[in-house]
């Protein structure tokens, strides 16, 4: 759970603001919205497999361009 402590002079933007930031670093949204539907255990499988892949070409890519 991301808490957020108001300070005595702070405004209700700011703090706001702030818990915003922490939501996003923590990954809370993100992984609300991949848990929204259920996906069966083989396109689980099969969309990491594809992000895998995606991420070894980009490396291969990088490496080969130097």
């Amino acid at each position: 759970m991301t808490k957020v402590v108001v300070g005595k002079d702070e405004s209700f933007e700011g703090a706001f603001r702030r818990f915003n930031r922490k939501v996003q670093r923590s990954g809370v949204l993100s992984d609300i919205k991949k848990n929204r539907y259920y996906e069966k255990p083989s396109d689980k499988k099969r969309r990491e497999l594809k992000a895998t892949l995606r991420k070894l070409k980009r490396n291969s890519f990088r490496f080969r361009s130097r």
